[in-house]
């Protein structure tokens, strides 16, 4: 079944907003793609998937322990810190290469609706953590039925 969805100008620009505070927020702190500053690492990427009834987050914390990681919702803004161990180098050796990150990182961005914060649930599997967020009810989109006149007037 084919659904008519209303274009809304306002989640755009929300979208468009999320995706400049990122740029600005990757420019102010070196961040650039594949330009990793002495392996220096501090917001971590992530994806948001959006259904009726929930938001999904998954974000890639390779080599990190669940405890490690720390994950906060307040006023609608989800927030995942924490900090990656800066990998041992032996004695007697030099780096040739380091690409991978280290260091506190942490992650906020803030969601378009209202989320049951009781109901969040958190999965940690192969180095993805997963966030499921259930949107309140108030948020779900509601399904109206639409009264005919031939449906009114048995009525009467």
């Amino acid at each position: 079944m084919n659904s008519i969805i209303r274009w809304n100008p306002f989640r755009e620009m929300a979208t468009m907003q999320t995706a400049m505070d990122r740029l600005f927020e990757d420019f102010w702190h070196g961040n650039w793609p594949n330009i990793p500053e002495f392996g220096r690492w501090e917001t971590p990427a992530l994806d948001i998937h959006e259904s009726d009834t929930a938001y999904t987050v998954n974000v890639p914390l390779p080599g990190i322990q669940p405890d490690q990681i720390e994950v906060k919702m307040q006023n609608g803004m989800l927030t995942i810190c924490g900090e990656m161990p800066q990998p041992a180098v032996e004695a007697n050796t030099k780096v040739v290469v380091q690409e991978r990150y280290y260091g506190k990182f942490s992650r906020s961005v803030t969601l378009p609706q209202s989320v049951d914060v009781d109901q969040v649930e958190a999965r940690y599997e192969n180095g993805v953590l997963t966030l499921t967020l259930p949107k309140l009810p108030d948020a779900q989109p509601k399904l109206i039925p639409i009264k005919t006149s031939e449906l009114l007037r048995s009525k009467n």
